[in-house]
């Protein structure tokens, strides 16, 4: 047997069966890899060969911005900030049918875009959101598919940690660009879930919120305003060259916790618990980044990328019906990989074959981590669908039918990010950030 032949089979078997035994995704794809290059170059030089992309893998200045955004985050969720952009939220969506709902969407949206977690945002607006919910006549079903439905809009809009992952996985893709390009998007998957609560709060009579006087609002923009202009010091200081996403991240740990402080919401003895919360998902993801380098190095010495496009484009040579595929193998796998590991795996696979194409990179890792981002409110594995049920103190089968008309509207906004590509480059366009 070829010995290239032989290796992809070690790893693609090792890794399968360890996900099947319910070994993590991290320990699966490390080990497949490690032995893949063992049955190549022999014990000792496997095991050096994979410690070294490991450690190469990991060596990155931009790498850096992931554990910093993490840490914002986590502080954003124990610093007060989610409450002041409900009740700005509540004044954005106004005195529509169903206005609580939206008001859940539009908080999604502006935490998600802050703190760039989905679990994280469908957590906290989740534990607001719902009580107020069910206490106006909303079901509780229905609140929980709303949140989770409109949760991973924060993972496409910026600052995104699965944009900086594809950045790396694409070998160096513009952030900045990126970060762009995920507002619109990002935007979109918002109002279709928005829409979809009009629609259902029309036939079915849903409760509006009580209107507010022009100086309430006034007063609710005010106390919204210190947390939303993370948004305006770090995206526009990173769009504007003033510094690097990395130097972004770190500006953006000390604006949110200072802010947390004025808030008197964290103190220096919560500290402790938010490092090691911060800590435990960082490792999770820069360990997933080490070894997916030793993946790359496996499939690159095999040629796997190669012979997948060349089957692709013995079966069409339409770039339409390729995207298309790409979508539906991705969708599939979303259902059980997380973002991340996803992103590592299959950019290194399908970014090669679009770029024959004349893919644009930034507007190839939009449709990526949008399709992904939907696998994280897919059964059975999905995170935010999980975090999201469990805050409304639902079971799982309770929340999955009334998320069915979410799942299908952002699946059709993923359709038309990816076959008009406008719609994440105008925006990165009109701001110069291509050369």
């Amino acid at each position: 047997m070829d010995i290239a032949l032989q290796a992809a089979l070690i790893l693609f078997t090792v890794v399968g069966v360890m996900l099947v035994l319910g070994v993590p995704i991290s320990i699966s794809v490390g080990l497949g890899s490690m032995l893949a290059i063992i049955s190549i170059v022999g014990l000792n030089q496997g095991l050096i060969v994979s410690a070294q992309r490991m450690f190469i893998g990991m060596n990155s200045f931009t790498l850096l911005a992931i554990p910093f955004f993490v840490l914002a985050g986590v502080i954003m969720n124990n610093g007060g900030m989610a409450l002041r952009l409900i009740n700005c939220a509540k004044v954005i969506s106004g005195r529509m049918p169903g206005s609580l709902a939206h008001t859940n969407v539009v908080a999604n949206m502006l935490f998600g875009s802050i703190s760039g977690s989905a679990v994280a945002s469908a957590a906290a607006v989740g534990q607001t959101m719902g009580p107020l919910q069910e206490k106006e006549g909303y079901k509780k079903e229905f609140s929980a598919a709303v949140n989770i439905g409109s949760a991973p809009a924060g993972m496409i809009i910026p600052p995104s940690n699965t944009l900086i992952v594809y950045s790396l996985a694409s070998g160096g893709t513009s952030i900045a660009a990126l970060f762009i390009a995920g507002y619109l998007p990002g935007i979109l998957w918002g109002l279709a879930c928005m829409a979809v609560i009009f629609f259902m709060a029309r036939k079915k009579n849903m409760p509006r919120s009580e209107s507010v006087t022009f100086k309430q609002a006034l007063k609710v923009f005010a106390q919204a305003i210190p947390s939303l202009m993370l948004i305006v010091i770090v995206i526009g200081g990173i769009v504007g060259g003033v510094f690097t996403a990395t130097e972004g991240s770190a500006i953006a740990v000390i604006y949110s916790l200072l802010l947390s402080f004025i808030y008197r919401t964290v103190k220096v003895k919560d500290l402790p618990l938010i490092f090691l919360t911060a800590t435990r998902t960082t490792v999770i993801v820069i360990f997933l980044i080490g070894v997916s380098m030793i993946m790359s190095w496996v499939m690159a010495y095999t040629n796997i990328p190669s012979l997948l496009a060349n089957s692709l484009f013995g079966f069409t040579d339409n770039i339409i019906i390729i995207l298309l595929i790409m979508n539906i193998v991705l969708l599939l796998i979303g259902t059980f990989l997380d973002p991340t590991p996803a992103i590592l795996i299959f950019t290194p696979i399908f970014w090669p074959i679009a770029q024959s194409y004349g893919v644009d990179p930034v507007h190839f890792g939009i449709m990526i981590v949008f399709n992904l981002s939907i696998g994280t409110i897919t059964p059975p594995m999905g995170p935010v669908l999980f975090v999201g049920s469990k805050v409304a103190g639902l079971k799982l089968e309770h929340v999955i039918k009334p998320l069915m008309p979410f799942f299908v509207v952002t699946v059709a906004v993923l359709l038309l990010v990816t076959f008009i590509p406008e719609l994440s480059l105008i925006v990165p366009e009109l701001l110069g950030l291509f050369d």
